[in-house]
């Protein structure tokens, strides 16, 4: 009974908010973040890296199907939070972890196919072009991952992807040890490598500089729930570059409900498979919205997959506008409505619980990740 109730504070803690008092602009919302920390570490078997790539993830289990599940145990949630940890060497540990709740300190925390199209009517994505635009903030925030997927710079040498572009569920895919992630870069004509660039050495188009990853973490709640319903709530995946990027990153922040966003929008930027080489931008309203995801008909192509949805609003502390990786874009469902198929795409929601999780992979110190 005492886990129960601790695990109803835990989801209750994304209502925990303060309520704005600028009825004029969005403000970013401030949230009680729970705790967690690692309890014990496991070495686990080499994997055997055979399984195909995911470039999309499809479900059958739409939003009536997700809010009728019934809420989980404290300890099904500590085994969903617990991790996996793949390294360049190719060796991988397992971490469970404890959940905790702090009080304040005071100091100011708080079922068909479609032929593998995710387009709805008129396609409204945008492409990218000019280096002008791909090397500025927050389209530079967009890399690519050798496994074929999108991810988003959210730390000096972190980036945030789906955990389908890692592991099948089942096993890490082919390429997940020797993992890189790609950065677009101009190409000069004259093969130039000079920070000075004259008109003889302008940039002819943008080519791929890659990083190789120094480990990943997969929450086991993809893992282990991949075979189920409740896997596409967990699949993100957090990536440490082996060097820094030295590119502005953006920083994830716990999602607001989606009455909250700025007209109701969602935007996101990826690597599409069916224009290849080009980074495309997309926004669109949200359609309905769970606990863990978001519902929405964003065009998007197997690619896109992995890319970090964000929106930008208010910072009150800070006194100015903030974009904040609020989710993951992880694939494609089939819903049933009253009888009647209708088909989304989805998005994992920045929990309070994964905000605390991601946050304590990049920071390694849980008192930087209390307000969310």
């Amino acid at each position: 009974m005492a886990g129960l109730s601790t695990l109803i504070l835990l989801l209750c803690a994304a209502k925990n908010v303060v309520p704005s008092s600028s009825h004029w602009k969005p403000t970013w919302p401030s949230y009680r973040v729970p705790v967690i920390l690692p309890q014990s570490t496991l070495n686990l078997d080499k994997p055997q890296f055979d399984a195909e790539a995911k470039l999309e993830v499809v479900s059958p289990c739409g939003p009536a199907c997700h809010k009728s599940s019934p809420l989980p145990t404290y300890e099904e949630v500590k085994n969903y939070l617990s991790y996996e940890t793949l390294y360049a060497n190719g060796s991988l540990t397992e971490t469970e972890v404890g959940i905790y709740i702090l009080s304040n300190s005071g100091d100011g925390s708080r079922g068909k196919s479609r032929t593998k199209r995710q387009i709805y009517g008129y396609d409204s994505r945008f492409s990218i072009f000019g280096k002008d635009f791909l090397l500025n903030y927050p389209f530079s925030t967009s890399v690519k991952l050798s496994t074929g997927c999108t991810g988003t710079l959210v730390a000096e040498k972190h980036v945030l992807t789906a955990a389908h572009c890692i592991h099948d569920g089942k096993s890490y895919v082919k390429g997940a040890q020797k993992l890189r992630v790609g950065f677009l870069k101009p190409k000069l004509k004259d093969g130039s490598k000079g920070a000075n660039i004259t008109n003889s050495a302008m940039p002819e188009k943008m080519k791929f500089q890659w990083i190789r990853v120094k480990r990943t973490h997969v929450p086991k709640g993809w893992i282990k729930g991949n075979a189920n319903d409740i896997g596409m709530d967990y699949d993100y995946a957090l990536l440490e570059l082996k060097k820094p990027h030295k590119r502005k990153f953006m920083k994830i922040g716990v999602s607001p409900p989606a009455r909250h966003l700025p007209g109701g929008r969602i935007h996101f930027s990826g690597y599409d498979n069916d224009r290849p080489g080009n980074l495309v931008y997309r926004f669109c309203d949200v359609k309905d919205e769970t606990y863990d995801l978001l519902y929405q008909q964003c065009d998007a192509q197997p690619g896109a997959s992995g890319s970090g949805v964000y929106v930008r609003m208010w910072k009150r502390q800070n006194h100015k506008w903030e974009r904040k990786i609020i989710g993951i874009f992880s694939g494609h469902q089939w819903v049933d409505m009253n009888g009647t198929p209708q088909d989304f795409n989805v998005a994992v929601r920045i929990t309070p619980l994964k905000y605390a999780q991601i946050c304590y992979w990049i920071k390694g110190n849980y008192l930087d990740c209390r307000e969310g």
